[in-house]
C-alpha cells in the first residue's frame, strides 16, 4: 500500500476544522442584542441590568481600550427545537489565539446572577438542558474592552509599541486611545448544541494530536490513521449531525485499547493562573477572577469529576467583597471537594525582591484565609511563574506547615536545562521540601496530545518515578479550563500510546509522587531564573516603596507594641492588618518586578506614599507616647529600630540626647580633589568626583586596586532579545561609557557633592563619612531621561574573592566570582538584599543599599600579579515594553561602601543604611521590649500577637551562618514563652530551641534558623 498519511492528516485538519467543529451549533437563530457604553470605570451589576440599551447588532463595533460595555441579549428558542439541548454563542469579537488577553464579558441572568465568562476560547452560554419550545431567553453581559497589549508565549514578544519610541495608546489609563473602538460583534446567536458532533469532534481531535505523536515506525499510528481516514468517509459534509454516529462507530475501536500497565502518569490539576496585574490593572484583575470562578463552577455542574486549583487569597478576598454570589458558588464546591483552594499565599510573589518577614506574611495571611473562610488547612506553595526562588523558602515554607512545593519558570532558563523534575529543594538552614517541576513546561495547558507527550519525553526521573503534574486551564489573563479539555482528560484516562491521564487535586499527586520517589535528588540553594534578570531593577519607585513599606512596618509594629505595654496605648490591630496586606498585594511577581504597564506602577507608587503615610503617622503616635514629655534643655529621645545598637541606642530602643547639631567629617582639599578622614577610615575624592583611594588605616590597606577608581557610574546599551522590562542580556556588557566628565565637585554641607550630565539625564551624588563610620555614603539623585539604557555603579576592590555573599531573606548566600561552569556563568546578574560582601580571610569589604536589588560580581588577575574583584550595583534601566516610560524622572536612592568589613558588618551597615534614627522631642529612656545578646541572633520582627491576646511575638534568625546560643531578655515579665509556627500556634512540644530560663529565654539556632517566639506577660 502506498503512504497516504500527509494526505490523511491534511484532510483531517481541514474537515475537522471547517466543517465539524462549527456543526457543533449549526442550527441557529440570531439574538436582539442592546448596548450600553458605560461613561467611566465599572459599574455595579445593578446599574448595568437597568441601563438604557440602543439596539446594535453583528457586525458593529465597540469598546474603546480599557472600557466597559454592556450587552442586553434576547430571543425565543423557535418551537421545532423542542427537547434539545440549547446554547448561546457569542462572539464578541474575540482573537481566538489570546484567550484571557483581549475582549472578555461576564454573563448574568436578569435577577444579577452570574452565568459564566466569555473569552476567545469559550464563547458558549447554556441556556436549556431540554428546550420546551418557544421560551424566552434574556441575558446580560458585562464586556470589557482589554486592548491586546501582547502576543502571549516565551518565543513571541510581539508588543502593541511602535519602533523609535512611538507607543501604542492603550498602554494607558481609559480615555488614551480617542475613544475608537477596538472589537466588533461577530456571532450572537441561539443555537442548538448538537452533542454527537461534538463528542465526534473529540475522538477525533485526541486520536490525531495522539497519532501526530507517534513514531512514524509505529503500528498503532498506522491504525489510528486509518480508523481516521474511514471516518471522514463516513462524514456526509451537507448532514453532518445525522452522520456523526456512524464516524464514532468507525473511530471507536480505536479509542478502546488501554494504555500499557507501565505508561507515565499524568495528574491533570484545573488551574488558571491570574497574574493579579500585569498587562491590565487590578481593578480589571477583580473582574477576572468573577469571570474565571464563574466559568469553573457552572463547569462543576455539568462535570463532577473537574477539580480546580485557586492560589491567591487576595483573589478570593475580592471576590468576597466585590462578588459576594460567585464566592458563595466557590464556597459550595470546596465542600464537595471541586473547588480546591491552595498555594498557602496571599499572592503568588516575586520571591527574590520579597523580603524575608513579608514572605512570611505571605504565608501567615494566605494560610489563615484558607483556614477561616473555607476550614482548609493548605500544605503546599504554588508559585508557577515566579522568576526564580530564593533559598530561605523551604525553611519558611515548613514553618507555615507546608509540605509541597511547585513551580514551573525555571523551565525558561536559556542556558542550564535543570536537571529533575521531581526534587528535595534544601535551603540555607537545611530544611527540605519536597518539590516538582511539571515536565508539561507550561502552566496553561490545554491537555493536548502533544502537550501530554512532551510530558512524557521531557520528565528527567524516568530511572525512578514515573508520575508529573500538568496544571490545564487558561492562564496568565484567566479564564481556566475549558469542557474541551475535560473532554480530552476522559479520552486520555487510558488510551493505549498516551500517557494515563487523571484529573485529581495537588495533594492526591504530591502523597503518591513521595511515596513512589521518596529518595528523590536533592537541590540545594537558590533557584535561580537564567532569564529575567532585568526584573531586579526595572521601575525602582515600584522597588523602592516596597523595601521602604517593609521597613516601616516592621518600625510601626515594634513601637505599637512597645507602646501598648509600656503606656498602655491601643495597638492598631486593624491599620496594620490592611496595610500588611496592601503591600503582599504590590509584591506580585508582575508588580514589584516592574514588569506590568504603565498604569499599574502608577497606582503601585501613589499606593506606597499613601501607605507611608500612614505609617508614619502610627510610628510618631507610637514614639510621642513613649518618648514622654521633652526636657527644658531641648532634650530629645533617638529611636532605634535596627537590631544593632548604634549611636548610644540600644537595639529596638531609645536614647535622649541634648538636641546638638549631627557631627560630620569636614571634607579637605587635596591636590584639586578632597579628603574624608575620620580615624578609621581615608577617602580620596579626585577632580572628576570620582573616589580614588578608600584607605583602611586600622589595617593599613587600600581597598582599591591600583589605578582604579570606585563610585564609577557606567553606561551600557541595554536591549535584550526579547522581553523589554524583564531580561538583561550578558551582551550588554559589550558596550559601555565610563561617566567620568563632571560638571562640577564642590564640598557642600560637610559632604562632597559630584554632579554629572550625560545624555539626556543628571545624577547629583553626595560621599559623606560619618565620625566613628567605615561607611562611605553615596547619596543619589537622579534625573534619569535615557531610553533603553542600563545605569551601574561600580567598586573594583583589591580583593582575591573567591565567592561574593549576598543578604537574602533570613540570611545569605555564597555565590562563585569565576565562570568555571556554565551554571556559574549564568549567574551575571544576581540578586542582593541591603549588602553584597566579597573578602579575603582576614579583610573584606561591603557594598550596602537602600533600595537596589541587581548586582553583577566579576573579578580579574592584574599584571602585578593581584586579583580585581568588581562589585556593580544596577541603578536604573529604561526598558521601552510594557510601560515606554519606564523609571523617566527624578529618583533618589542611597549607597555605601562599608572598608574593612566582614559578613557581620555587612549585616549591620544594611540594617542601619535602612532604618534610620528617628529624633522625637522627650526626655524617658526607651528600654528595648526583648534584647538577645547574640550578635549572631537578629530580631526581625516584634509585634503582637494577631489574636490580640496581648502576648508578643518576637521573630529572630541566626544570621551568620553558624550555630547559635543566645539569651532573649524581654522588657516585661513573662509567663512563658512558646516556640509558634509563622501562624503563632506552638510548635512541637520536643522543640529544643526556646527555653525559659532565670532572666530570660535561651536560644539554641542552628545556621540561619528562623524562631517565632510568643512571650505571655504576667498580667495581674
Amino acid at each position: 500500500m502506498h503512504s497516504d498519511r500527509d494526505i490523511v492528516e491534511r484532510r483531517l485538519r481541514r474537515v475537522l476544522d471547517e466543517r465539524i467543529r462549527p456543526a457543533v451549533h449549526a442550527l441557529s437563530v440570531p439574538l436582539d442584542v442592546g448596548i450600553w457604553q458605560v461613561p467611566g470605570e465599572p459599574v455595579p451589576v445593578a446599574e448595568g441590568l437597568a441601563a438604557d440599551y440602543r439596539p446594535t447588532g453583528a457586525g458593529a463595533h465597540w469598546g474603546p481600550a480599557w472600557t466597559t460595555s454592556w450587552f442586553r441579549l434576547s430571543g425565543r428558542v423557535p418551537e421545532e427545537w423542542a427537547g434539545r439541548r440549547i446554547e448561546a454563542v457569542v462572539d464578541l469579537g474575540f482573537d481566538p489565539s489570546e484567550p484571557g488577553f483581549s475582549a472578555e464579558g461576564l454573563v448574568y441572568r436578569p435577577d444579577g446572577t452570574a452565568v459564566k465568562a466569555l473569552n476567545p476560547r469559550n464563547a458558549w452560554l447554556p441556556v436549556t438542558e431540554q428546550a420546551a419550545g418557544d421560551e424566552e431567553f434574556i441575558c446580560y453581559v458585562e464586556a470589557a474592552a482589554n486592548p491586546l497589549v501582547m502576543h502571549s508565549g516565551p518565543e513571541d514578544h510581539s508588543y502593541a509599541i511602535t519602533p523609535l519610541g512611538g507607543r501604542a495608546p492603550w498602554l494607558d489609563e481609559p480615555g488614551a486611545s480617542g475613544g475608537e473602538p477596538l472589537y466588533r460583534l461577530r456571532r450572537l446567536d441561539l443555537a442548538v448544541f448538537d452533542a454527537e458532533v461534538y463528542e465526534l469532534v473529540h475522538d477525533m481531535e485526541v486520536l490525531d494530536q495522539l497519532m501526530r505523536e507517534l513514531p512514524e515506525q509505529s503500528p498503532r499510528r498506522w491504525q489510528i490513521l486509518r480508523s481516521l481516514s474511514n471516518a471522514l468517509d463516513a462524514v456526509d459534509l451537507q448532514d453532518i449531525g445525522g452522520t456523526a454516529t456512524a464516524a464514532r462507530a468507525i473511530l471507536a475501536p480505536a479509542l478502546a485499547p488501554p494504555a500499557a500497565s507501565g505508561e507515565h502518569r499524568v495528574s491533570a490539576i484545573g488551574h488558571a493562573h491570574i497574574d493579579t496585574a500585569w498587562l491590565w490593572p487590578l481593578r480589571e484583575t477583580v473582574r477576572k477572577v468573577a469571570r474565571t470562578v464563574s466559568n469553573v463552577t457552572q463547569l462543576m455542574d455539568e462535570h463532577p469529576e473537574f477539580r480546580f486549583v485557586m492560589s491567591q487569597a487576595q483573589q478570593l478576598a475580592w471576590l468576597k467583597e466585590h462578588r459576594p454570589e460567585v464566592y458563595e458558588r466557590a464556597q459550595e464546591k470546596a465542600k464537595t471537594g471541586q473547588f480546591v483552594p491552595t498555594g498557602s499565599l496571599w499572592v503568588e510573589p516575586d520571591t527574590n525582591i520579597t523580603g524575608g518577614e513579608a514572605l512570611a506574611r505571605q504565608f501567615i495571611h494566605g494560610k489563615r484565609f484558607y483556614l477561616e473562610e473555607f476550614g482548609v488547612e493548605t500544605e503546599d506553595m504554588w508559585l508557577p511563574d515566579t522568576f526564580g526562588y530564593n533559598a530561605a523558602m523551604p525553611q519558611l515554607m515548613k514553618l507555615a506547615g507546608v509540605r509541597w512545593f511547585l513551580t514551573q519558570k525555571i523551565s525558561w532558563n536559556t542556558t542550564n536545562k535543570f536537571p529533575h523534575h521531581t526534587f528535595w529543594w534544601e535551603g540555607i538552614d537545611g530544611t527540605r521540601i519536597f518539590s516538582h517541576f511539571p515536565p508539561v513546561d507550561t502552566y496553561n495547558s490545554d491537555l493536548s496530545g502533544a502537550e501530554v507527550a512532551h510530558s512524557v519525553r521531557n520528565f528527567q526521573d524516568k530511572a525512578g518515578a514515573n508520575r508529573s503534574l500538568a496544571p490545564f486551564g487558561y492562564g496568565d489573563g484567566g479564564g481556566g479550563p475549558t469542557r474541551e479539555m475535560l473532554a480530552r482528560a476522559e479520552r486520555l484516562a487510558d488510551l493505549e500510546g498516551a500517557a494515563r491521564v487523571s484529573i485529581e487535586k495537588p495533594g492526591d499527586f504530591f502523597a503518591k509522587a513521595l511515596e513512589e520517589y521518596p529518595d528523590a535528588p536533592v537541590w540545594v540553594g537558590e533557584l535561580y531564573l537564567e532569564f529575567h534578570r532585568g526584573t531586579l531593577t526595572s521601575q525602582i519607585e515600584t522597588k523602592q516603596g516596597n523595601r521602604r513599606s517593609e521597613h516601616l512596618l516592621r518600625e510601626a509594629e515594634l513601637w505599637a507594641a512597645t507602646a501598648a505595654l509600656r503606656t498602655g496605648a491601643e495597638y492598631p490591630y486593624e491599620a496594620l492588618d490592611r496595610l500588611w496586606k496592601t503591600v503582599l498585594l504590590h509584591q506580585f511577581h508582575d508588580i514589584l518586578p516592574g514588569t506590568s504597564i504603565a498604569w499599574v506602577h502608577r497606582e503601585a507608587e501613589e499606593t506606597y506614599r499613601q501607605i507611608a503615610a500612614e505609617l508614619h503617622e502610627l510610628i510618631a503616635s507610637a514614639q510621642t507616647a513613649l518618648a514622654g514629655p521633652a526636657g527644658a534643655d531641648g532634650s530629645e529621645v533617638v529611636f532605634n529600630a535596627a537590631p544593632h545598637a548604634r549611636g548610644g541606642a540600644a537595639a529596638l530602643g531609645g536614647a535622649v540626647r541634648t538636641r546638638r547639631e549631627p557631627a560630620t567629617v569636614v571634607p579637605v582639599a587635596e591636590n584639586g580633589g578632597h579628603v574624608l578622614d575620620n580615624g578609621l577610615v581615608r577617602i580620596v575624592v579626585d577632580e572628576r568626583g570620582l573616589v580614588t583611594s578608600a584607605y583602611d588605616i586600622d589595617a593599613d590597606r587600600e581597598a582599591l586596586p591600583p589605578g582604579g577608581v570606585a563610585n564609577l557610574l557606567q553606561l551600557h546599551q541595554d536591549f535584550p532579545n526579547q522581553w523589554d522590562a524583564w531580561d538583561v542580556d550578558a551582551f550588554y556588557r559589550n558596550t559601555v561609557t565610563d561617566l567620568t566628565d563632571a560638571e562640577s565637585v564642590t564640598v557642600v554641607d560637610g559632604a562632597v557633592k559630584v554632579v554629572r550630565a550625560f545624555g539626556a539625564s543628571r545624577v547629583e551624588q553626595t560621599l559623606s563619612l560619618a565620625p566613628g563610620a567605615r561607611r562611605l555614603d553615596v547619596d543619589t539623585v537622579m534625573d534619569w531621561h535615557e531610553t533603553e539604557k542600563m545605569l551601574k555603579a561600580a567598586f573594583p576592590l583589591d580583593v582575591r574573592a573567591g565567592h561574593s555573599t549576598a543578604q537574602v531573606p533570613f540570611g545569605h548566600v555564597e555565590r562563585p566570582t569565576h565562570t568555571n561552569t556554565s551554571w556559574d556563568a549564568a549567574k551575571f546578574e544576581v540578586c542582593a538584599h541591603r549588602f553584597l560582601h566579597v573578602g579575603e580571610r582576614d579583610w573584606g569589604a561591603a557594598v550596602v543599599n537602600d533600595s537596589t536589588y541587581g548586582h553583577d560580581v566579576t573579578r580579574d588577575v592584574r599584571e602585578d600579579g593581584g586579583t580585581t574583584t568588581t562589585v556593580r550595583l544596577s541603578l536604573a534601566r529604561a526598558p521601552r515594553f510594557p510601560d515606554p516610560d519606564t523609571d523617566q524622572g527624578t529618583h533618589r536612592l542611597r549607597y555605601a561602601l562599608v572598608i574593612g568589613a566582614d559578613v557581620e558588618d555587612a549585616i549591620r551597615e544594611g540594617y542601619h543604611l535602612n532604618l534610620p534614627e528617628r529624633t522625637v522631642p522627650g526626655s524617658a529612656e526607651v528600654a528595648p521590649l526583648v534584647s538577645v545578646d547574640s550578635p549572631a541572633v537578629v530580631v526581625e520582627t516584634v509585634k503582637l500577637a494577631d489574636d490580640r491576646s496581648g502576648d508578643v511575638v518576637v521573630r529572630l534568625y541566626e544570621a551568620h551562618g553558624g550555630r547559635a546560643t543566645a539569651l532573649l531578655t524581654p522588657g516585661f515579665r513573662i509567663a512563658s514563652a512558646t516556640a509558634t509556627d509563622l501562624l503563632e500556634r506552638p510548635r512541637a512540644a520536643d522543640e529544643p530551641s526556646c527555653a525559659v530560663v532565670e532572666g530570660g529565654v535561651r536560644l539554641r539556632l542552628r545556621p540561619f534558623q528562623i524562631l517565632t517566639v510568643r512571650l505571655v506577660p504576667e498580667r495581674g
